[in-house]
């Protein structure tokens, strides 16, 4: 799995040592992203479809990276037995407001299918404790993600 990782980002983004944290870092919110769209069991097109469209947006990425590194998050989310090792690097590399934005992120892709489950709301307001997002600002972001949705 490391290697398909690795291998991903020297052909795709950057060969650059100095990136592989970046990288990890990506890897963690598209994999958060993922779990929205999954976790009610019935991941829609208009879910997968805002997945692509978050990860393309917050990284700058082609289609056809985005949609690698969807795959690999997908598989990191497969095997993952908790949230904190996602939640974790966001914590240590980025700032509060772009925390915010993967929690604004993920309440987009919620939206994305006109049917936001309790399970996918459990998950948001989990993820924001895990990422120390105050209450004002986690419905800050759902307003925001809200407006954007319709």
């Amino acid at each position: 799995m490391l290697n398909s990782i690795r291998d991903f980002f020297d052909r795709h983004i950057s060969a650059a040592p100095a990136m592989n944290e970046r990288h990890t870092i990506e890897l963690a919110t598209a994999a958060l992203l993922v779990e929205v769209a999954r976790i009610d069991q019935d991941s829609s097109a208009a879910e997968r479809a805002a997945v692509l469209r978050a990860v393309r947006e917050k990284f700058e990425l082609t289609r056809e990276e985005a949609e690698r590194l969807i795959a690999l998050a997908e598989e990191e989310m497969r095997q993952a037995s908790d949230y904190f090792q996602f939640t974790s690097l966001i914590n240590r590399h980025f700032t509060q407001e772009q925390k915010q934005r993967v929690i604004e992120l993920m309440w987009r892709v919620a939206y994305s299918d006109a049917n936001l489950s309790a399970h996918e709301n459990h998950l948001m307001r989990k993820v924001a404790d895990l990422l120390h997002i105050s209450h004002g600002d986690y419905i800050a972001a759902k307003m925001r993600a809200q407006g954007a949705t319709g």
